[in-house]
């Protein structure tokens, strides 16, 4: 079976585990070397940057995780999982670091403070342009967005409306192609088609 594991040091844990069990993978967390080296792919969830940056050399991850990436293995971010997997970081502390895995420059905080948290429907290329395909609900708490993506970066979501229309809130990249990222937490919401798309993609069925 399908082994995905989620980075355990901090954040929306064990909600990323349970939409990866509802999606028929082996979910598992993620805290040591050995662990990160017995999975198929990596989910790197919300919480906050700065703090998993650290943590992540605290539990001596930061360089097996980079390693790990690099060499190819998929990988999904949501929220704070994006920032994470960036190459470039506005709005952060200068002894932050970050994954380089996606050709991105993600803004930190980009749509405000925990009390301009907000829900919106989003096209999501991959999911909702599939026949009879809902749109996909998104929760925004604290959120980023990309401030630039790469030439071999896809954008998969925009915002649709508002003040901040057509800022971009998912995208798909990486050396491979098989790492994702999102603005907006799926895993609190019971919708599990951004999880099964990434398993998808973890599984080979899913190309870019």
């Amino acid at each position: 079976m399908t082994r995905i594991g989620v980075l355990a040091l901090q954040g929306d844990v064990r909600e990323h585990l349970a939409a990866l069990q509802a999606c028929d993978v082996d979910a598992v967390p993620v805290r040591r070397v050995g662990e990160l080296n017995a999975v198929d792919g990596v989910v790197i969830p919300g919480g906050e940057s700065t703090t998993m940056s650290r943590l992540l050399d605290v539990f001596d991850l930061y360089d097996p995780l980079s390693a790990r990436l690099h060499d190819g293995l998929p990988a999904y971010g949501s929220c704070a999982g994006m920032i994470m997997l960036a190459s470039r970081i506005l709005d952060t502390r200068p002894d932050a670091k970050h994954l380089d895995a996606l050709d991105i420059t993600v803004r930190r905080n980009a749509f405000g403070r925990q009390t301009e948290s907000f829900e919106t429907d989003l096209d999501f290329t991959g999911i909702t342009d599939r026949p009879g395909a809902e749109p996909l609900r998104a929760v925004f708490i604290r959120a980023p967005w990309v401030e630039e993506a790469g030439e071999g970066v896809e954008v998969l979501a925009r915002i649709p409306s508002g003040p901040e229309q057509g800022r971009i809130v998912a995208v798909r990249g990486g050396r491979a192609g098989n790492v994702v990222a999102t603005s907006f937490h799926p895993e609190v919401t019971g919708d599990h088609r951004v999880h099964q798309y990434f398993v998808d993609i973890v599984q080979g069925r899913e190309q870019q």
